[in-house]
């Protein structure tokens, strides 16, 4: 036998045969990188460097890498191109460490499987983005599937805090409509939003074009649903206060409202302040953490169901990564 196949028995034998502290740091960490990535993406966008590399899959027509010549801004878009590897290895050892439980826990293998396929579609639609010329309409569904992305690794680190089976709607009727309303304006926020900034001064490039509409008619409308949102939030803060329907729902709809006033705090202060590129940024980092916020509020609608009568709800083992 020779040293890589041992190395790879033990290395198989290591692999967790449930969810232990090794999983719930491989889930923290897809969330994060899966954000981050959105983040220095912005970046590449609003320091002018979305053509740093001029082609795809290459950097250049004879290079896959960057060259002196092509200054900071090849720099730039170079590192997020390589950041993509970062994202798509922790997404293969999210995969790797389900495995063996598969047959127990199939919803986490699902939700680990779908980021580590779709890294390569990421890649792809950013290749189109820098061959269009950074078409806004491509960017936006670049920034469309990082934002699914950002969710499904919200949904994966909550189900590892959350017992397998079968799960029944705790939270009344009403509660849970108010709260799929609320979703419905945070989607249309986040759409309004991208139509709204492929309008307007950060097109990532000195020639790239503008989808054409009116960014100053644009940031109103897109005010209008972002406030809607921020209205349901507070019934939901106050329907969870006075009718928790769980615990960990009240600590979720509280951290929505948390990143709903810093982004309107950040959206309104942007526009005033004439789009600053920091502020741009940390808007589109925002939206990724509203809608994962969100993504919380509608799953904590639902309750694993007890596997023998009388038996309590089953909480997470550790309530300080779940709420």
């Amino acid at each position: 036998m020779s040293a890589a196949t041992r190395t790879l028995q033990r290395f198989w034998h290591w692999l967790p045969t449930g969810i232990d502290r090794r999983v719930r740091f491989i889930a923290w960490a897809n969330f994060v990188a899966q954000t981050v990535i959105v983040g220095t993406g912005g970046a590449v966008r609003l320091t002018g460097a979305g053509l740093g590399c001029p082609t795809w899959p290459r950097c250049t027509a004879d290079s896959f890498v960057t060259t002196p010549e092509m200054g900071i801004h090849g720099i730039i878009e170079f590192g997020n191109r390589t950041l993509f590897f970062v994202v798509e290895i922790i997404a293969i050892l999210a995969v790797l460490y389900v495995i063996k439980y598969r047959a127990q826990r199939r919803d986490l293998l699902v939700l680990t499987i779908i980021p580590a396929a779709s890294v390569f579609l990421q890649a792809i639609v950013g290749g189109i983005t820098v061959l269009t010329g950074l078409n806004p309409y491509v960017v936006g569904l670049h920034f469309v599937l990082s934002v699914v992305l950002v969710v499904l690794a919200a949904v994966l680190v909550y189900r590892v805090y959350e017992a397998p089976g079968e799960r029944a709607r705790v939270a009344p009727v009403w509660y849970a409509g108010v709260t799929h309303l609320t979703s419905f304006f945070v989607a249309v926020t986040v759409i309004v939003g991208i139509l709204t900034t492929g309008s307007g001064p950060h097109a990532g490039d000195g020639g790239a074009k503008r989808n054409g509409l009116d960014p100053e008619l644009l940031q109103h409308v897109h005010s209008w649903p972002a406030y809607a949102t921020l209205a349901l939030t507070v019934v939901l803060v106050v329907g969870a206060v006075r009718f928790p329907p769980r615990p960990r729902t009240r600590t979720f709809v509280l951290w929505l409202l948390a990143v709903e006033i810093v982004q309107i705090i950040v959206g309104v202060t942007q526009a005033r302040l004439g789009l600053p590129e920091i502020l741009v940024g940390i808007h589109m980092v925002l939206a990724c953490l509203l809608t994962a916020a969100m993504t919380t509020v509608v799953l904590s609608l639902k309750s694993p169901v007890p596997t023998t009568v009388g038996e309590a709800e089953r909480q997470p083992v550790s309530g300080s990564a779940a709420g």
